[in-house]
């Protein structure tokens, strides 16, 4: 492929994830809960945060680095928690974590990861993060977490926002949540069987095509409804902030509560013990209709004060939007379906490319606004603030 052909925006990397993937993943991947008001507004209003161009201030040399956690991430954008990265691309989960590494950012493994802890730790330069959804058996929690103490991760993310799974109506009408009559799986499977280069790299030299960390739960799931029917089964919708103390006692390392998007839940969160937190609407896959993560970041960075780091996920699309959520009192942005399109559709050379560009868009907006170091940056940046 020639350089001009290469993808260069997060779109571009939708659209060859698109035409490379069994429609049943894609829509799994792109789709969000109810009338997606939420992914809508999660990208809108970004939009709305104008920043301000300022001129003839030296900006020779750009430093976009910063510290989470204590770590020093090279650009404020690491890849968040996405299920299934496995089923996109050969053994997936590997992939994305060494094109983060290599960048110099983190990665965060998914409890619903196709590849185990284990194996990406063998993979793994450097410590990695680990995403944990509480189930009703707790003594399978613990075990989650010693794996990912025993691999050596550096912090546990803990996803609050899952009491119950989101109505996702293009996985009802895909057939990922199964129920399909025979018609239905006949057109799935046909789906299948003509995404070539997919059944290759994944279907052949992916395997082995289990739920990597959830094999001892669900040892016999052969289709990917049985994986969503075990996981809507099994979360836990009485989990409540009594269980953040018997988590971190297991834990006993950096906790960060994902999930967060009213400003009192974050109070609570930091008397909790979290050290960071992530405000999210689940990519806009659970309760629609909730505000966008950058219309709730700003409220929820001043109810926090300096307690807890805050970093944001959600419709981040590009350097200037990592620009806007850092204006607004976000330490970082993690990305999600940004890097599975870009992993989808290139694998590790994709996430790289993406990440390449996530950089250079930032360096020319901070350079453009003025500005020499992400560190620098806070509401100044911006024309106007507030609610978008």
């Amino acid at each position: 492929m020639t350089a001009s052909l290469l993808p260069s925006v997060v779109d571009d990397y939708r659209a060859l994830a698109r035409t490379r993937l069994p429609r049943q993943l894609f829509e799994f991947i792109d789709g969000g809960s109810f009338a997606e008001e939420t992914v809508a507004s999660n990208r809108s209003d970004f939009a709305r945060l104008r920043l301000r161009q300022r001129v003839l201030r030296p900006v020779g040399e750009i430093d976009l680095s910063t510290t989470v956690l204590g770590e020093r991430w090279a650009l404020p954008v690491g890849l968040g928690p996405v299920g299934l990265a496995g089923l996109m691309r050969r053994r997936g989960e590997l992939q994305a974590l060494r094109a983060a590494q290599d960048a110099g950012t983190q990665f965060c493994l998914s409890t619903v990861a196709l590849c185990p802890l284990e194996e990406v730790a063998a993979a793994s330069q450097r410590p990695f993060w680990f995403q944990l959804y509480i189930m009703k058996d707790r003594g399978f929690a613990r075990e989650l977490i010693a794996r990912a103490k025993a691999a050596g991760c550096k912090a546990l993310v803990l996803t609050v926002d899952l009491a119950v799974a989101g109505l996702r109506h293009r996985d009802v009408q895909t057939g990922m949540t199964g129920g399909l009559g025979w018609g239905g799986r006949a057109r799935v499977a046909a789906d299948y069987a003509r995404r070539w280069d997919w059944l290759w790299d994944v279907g052949v030299k992916g395997r082995p095509h289990l739920f990597g960390n959830l094999v001892s739960a669900v040892p016999n799931a052969r289709r990917l409804s049985d994986f969503y029917q075990f996981t809507s089964a099994n979360w836990d919708p009485c989990v409540s902030w009594a269980d953040i103390e018997w988590i971190r006692a297991e834990w006993g390392g950096p906790l960060v509560i994902k999930g967060i998007l009213d400003p009192e839940d974050a109070v609570q969160a930091v008397k909790a013990g979290a050290q960071a937190l992530v405000v999210s609407n689940h990519g806009g896959r659970q309760l629609d209709g909730v505000g966008s993560t950058i219309s709730c970041l700003p409220g929820i960075v001043q109810a926090v004060g300096g307690d807890a780091e805050v970093l944001l996920d959600g419709g981040v699309r590009n350097g200037i939007d990592v620009l806007r959520a850092v204006a607004l009192g976000a330490r970082a942005c993690l990305v999600g379906r940004p890097w599975i399109w870009a992993l989808a559709a290139r694998g590790q050379d994709g996430v790289a490319g993406l990440l390449a560009t996530y950089k250079r868009e930032l360096q020319v907006s901070l350079a453009l606004a003025g500005l020499t170091r992400i560190a620098d940056v806070d509401r100044n940046a911006l024309a106007s603030v507030g609610t978008p």
